[in-house]
């Protein structure tokens, strides 16, 4: 009984998770400018935070599927949020750029483990009826990221230092862990990942395109979002309250196109579910890229590249599960491993383009990813009309 009571509230404990993970990967982004001033470094090198962060993770994601698949699924989780935890906390004392560096790597190889797990978790939860909504839901954790967490982060980093905003995600962590460990139900183990499960990967065209959709789409993003506060700094003279506004109607929107995504795709499919959100990524990035230099246009494309970017991988996330439920636990995890190479290429772009005062060309850069990625989820449409991946 008790197991069945904590079960209920599983996939938020599982979302909460997901919030963290989310706030630990992109806090740099909240925050470049106090970064680079408090350790004395550019922006630019302080945006290597997030690419040498994203090559962990990309790393680390695969990899530690296939060394933790047979780990209980509470432990697996509550342990890699409590090293979230400590290593946001950790940060906060973190002397110099360096030392901030090396916590970082240490912390994210572990984060790496969250994100899959947690959407490999939530199909041993619920019923195969409800699996892409909830999957879907758990993925709000990341909007809420985005929508409250980097708002946060940018105000509290330029009114009390970078320092205080990584102890507010140590401190969130600290909550997130209980909750997992309270809600989760104990005795949860999926199926090992093995080598003979990557080389069927390997062989599904299908699961491979999805996965290069991914890498497009996250690579178009943040060759943009690593630089979105500096950017709209230099672009239209924007301060710390203009930019946390704009973070705050990104992640508001993220989270609105979440919950948009989990009501309607048991209905329509991932796959129609998934190319809708896609041209809303691609439209509000092209909003970005064409109004650069003038607030208002940038904040509105903004506000509906919001819309897509969470739900275009949460929906991910459901194709690749439906595309092939036995290998599921190795292309959710692949999935996750991409989603952060595309973070890695796209930041390094972007840093180039910054370092070069190209300002205007980033947005456009952006653009032709999205681009090819849109291509790419119209060449995976389903075969039959009654397919649903």
């Amino acid at each position: 009984m008790e197991n069945a009571r904590a079960g209920r509230f599983a996939p938020t404990a599982l979302m909460l998770g997901n919030l963290v993970t989310g706030c630990s990967v992109l806090a740099p982004a909240g925050m470049l400018p106090e970064l680079a001033s408090g350790l004395d470094v550019s922006i630019h090198a302080a945006g290597l935070l997030i690419t040498f962060g994203a090559i962990t993770l990309c790393i680390g994601s695969p990899l530690t599927a296939w060394l933790t698949g047979r780990i209980e699924r509470r432990t697996l989780l509550t342990t890699t949020l409590a090293v979230l935890a400590l290593g946001n906390l950790a940060s906060a004392f973190a002397p110099d750029y360096t030392s901030l560096l090396a916590i970082r790597l240490v912390m994210l190889a572990v984060g790496a483990l969250y994100t899959p797990q947690a959407a490999g978790t939530a199909a041993l939860i619920v019923p195969v009826e409800r699996r892409g909504s909830t999957i879907a839901y758990i993925f709000l954790g990341w909007s809420l990221a985005a929508a409250v967490g980097l708002p946060l982060i940018t105000f509290i980093a330029s009114r009390y230092g970078w320092r205080a905003a990584y102890g507010e995600i140590g401190l969130l962590g600290c909550v997130s862990f209980l909750l997992l460990l309270l809600r989760l139900p104990a005795g949860l183990k999926g199926a090992p990942v093995d080598l003979k499960t990557w080389r069927e990967v390997g062989r599904n065209t299908t699961i491979l395109l999805l996965l290069a959709v991914t890498m497009l789409q996250m690579s178009g993003q943040f060759v943009v979002f690593t630089f979105m506060g500096p950017l709209l700094n230099k672009l239209t003279g924007a301060g710390p309250d203009a930019i946390g506004t704009a973070f705050a109607l990104y992640g508001v929107c993220g989270f609105l196109g979440v919950v948009i995504a989990t009501r309607i795709v048991d209905s329509w499919g991932p796959y129609r579910t998934s190319l809708l959100f896609t041209c809303l990524l691609l439209t509000g990035i092209a909003g970005w890229a064409l109004g650069a230099g003038t607030l208002g246009f940038m904040t509105a494309g903004v506000s509906i590249w919001g819309l897509g970017f969470a739900s275009t991988n949460s929906m991910q996330q459901v194709r690749l599960v439906a595309a092939a439920p036995p290998l599921a636990s190795a292309t959710v995890a692949l999935n996750t491993s991409v989603l952060y190479i595309g973070q890695a290429v796209g930041s390094a772009i972007g840093g180039v383009l910054f370092a070069r005062e190209l300002l205007h060309t980033l947005g456009f850069v952006a653009v032709g990813f999205v681009m090819l990625a849109l291509i790419l989820v119209v060449l995976t449409r389903p075969r039959r009309a009654a397919a649903t991946a």
